[in-house]
């Protein structure tokens, strides 16, 4: 009967340990929240070998422009979040997030990037392609 009740005990403990690590494992990634001075671009990854998603949610005052910088080259619009505005953004291997505040106020966006997350990040002056 004791053998009994430690086995279920311990299998109870071990899907509680799998729950627990799978819910770590989905929610894994890097979370940011990202200030972009006035005429300043943020540039997240580019040359990276994996894909990765950005959950983004626009939390200051202004508009943030989201756009592509695909690795062959070029850029190209994905959305504009207006303040208060969430958005869930894919961007392929290679790619870079290129994230532009063209106002007069420090944008502030918060951002969850899952995926290849190994990614670069960097400041540049708006326009740089």
């Amino acid at each position: 009967m004791r053998f009994s009740s430690i086995r279920r005990a311990l299998s109870a403990l071990c899907l509680l340990l799998g729950l627990s690590a799978a819910f770590t494992f989905c929610r894994a990634g890097l979370d940011s929240n990202l200030f972009i001075e006035p005429g300043k671009q943020f540039i997240l990854g580019g040359g990276q070998p994996g894909a990765f998603k950005v959950v983004a949610r626009n939390v200051g005052k202004v508009p943030v422009e989201f756009k592509e910088r695909p690795r062959g080259g070029g850029i190209f619009g994905r959305a504009t979040l207006q303040p208060g505005q969430t958005a869930t953004l894919r961007y392929l291997a290679g790619s870079s997030a290129v994230l532009l505040n063209p106002s007069a106020q420090t944008a502030n966006v918060r951002l969850h990037v899952t995926g290849d997350t190994k990614l670069s990040m960097t400041y540049e002056p708006n326009g740089q392609l």
